[in-house]
């Protein structure tokens, strides 16, 4: 198994987030430093746009070039109207 290099830190979070997050920890089975670098990895990938458009990119490529027509309309309206 390799090892990922890591950077401790501390932050500050109000105590309710914190407990919230203990909890989902503890729901999931992980540490609470695992919960911590998930949110912090999902966070980031929302907030680069270029992840994003991978990621439709993949979705699209998945369809290939026979798409339904009323599909692909509908898709076109909702996006006109997703504030971005």
């Amino acid at each position: 198994m390799s090892h990922t290099p890591s950077m401790k830190t501390a932050i500050s979070v109000p105590d309710e987030l914190f407990e919230r997050g203990e909890e989902l920890a503890r729901r999931l089975g992980k540490s609470r430093s695992q919960v911590y670098r998930e949110a912090l990895a999902e966070y980031l990938f929302r907030r680069e746009p270029r992840s994003v458009t991978d990621a439709l990119d993949a979705v699209v490529a998945e369809f290939g070039p026979d798409h339904d027509a009323w599909l692909a309309e509908a898709g076109r309206q909702r996006l006109e109207h997703s504030e971005w």
